[in-house]
This record gives structure tokens, C-alpha cells and sequence, in this order.
């Protein structure tokens, strides 16, 4: 007897590290989290806070990022990586007055889970996780 064992869904993309590179990955993310039938509103929050931190702090001329998105087991992970291993970024308070510094807040208060995995040399893969 064959049975056929389906693979978790997962989806991957390299983009621009450019606004809009982060843009289109909130977007492409969106249309797939759609197409699987997953809740959209905390998983496309993370993704375009990670882009755009990917865009904004993870940027190398000439090199893409990567965003992966996959689902195991009820719980979907997103995985933004880039090539700015040297610079791991960490939670911390935001300038009440400043335009910036609140993304790994909001990916804080939106994931059941997220973090930080180094390498390989030059990558950093920040990741978060949502239960669905």
C-alpha cells in the first residue's frame, strides 16, 4: 500500500533589500498565508516589520534577503534571513519621540514565540512563530 506523506506547506522567496523588497514580501506573504487558509493580521505584521528591519539594518549591496514561511504542526514560522550576521539585533525601548525603533517590540507582542539564529557566515535568520 503507497500512501503519499504531504509535506508541511512552506513557501520561500529572495528579495531586495530595498523598501520595496519589504513591501513585496508583506504582500506575497499575505496571498500565501491566504491561499492556505491561515490568519492573516499578527503574521503579516511580522513579516513587514522583519522585511523592513531586513531592508533597513540587514542591507548589503547586492545581496537579497530571504523570507520563509512554513507551518509545522499548528504553528506557522516565519524566518526573514540576511547577510548582516555581525549585527544580531536585540529587544530594546524606543525613543518615545523617535520615527523608529519599534519593530522587534510589535513582533514581540504579536508572536507566541520568536528569536534570533545565527549563520551561516554572513546570515542571520530572525524568526518568529504564531500558532494558527
Amino acid at each position: 500500500m503507497n500512501q503519499e506523506i504531504a509535506a508541511p506547506p512552506n513557501f520561500t522567496v529572495l528579495l531586495s533589500p530595498t523598501p520595496r523588497g519589504a513591501r513585496l514580501a508583506r504582500l506575497l506573504a499575505t496571498e500565501q498565508l491566504r491561499a492556505w487558509g491561515l490568519p492573516l493580521d499578527r503574521a503579516t505584521h511580522i513579516v513587514a516589520e522583519l522585511a523592513a528591519n531586513a531592508a533597513t539594518h540587514g542591507r548589503v549591496q547586492g545581496r537579497d534577503f530571504r523570507l520563509t514561511l512554513y507551518v509545522v504542526a499548528g504553528t506557522l514560522r516565519i524566518e526573514v534571513s540576511d547577510t548582516r550576521g555581525d549585527q544580531l539585533p536585540r529587544l530594546q525601548q524606543a525613543d518615545p519621540r523617535g520615527e523608529s525603533g519599534r519593530g522587534l517590540l510589535l513582533v514581540d507582542a504579536l508572536a507566541d514565540r520568536w528569536g534570533v539564529t545565527p549563520g551561516p557566515r554572513p546570515r542571520k535568520t530572525v524568526w518568529a512563530e504564531v500558532k494558527t
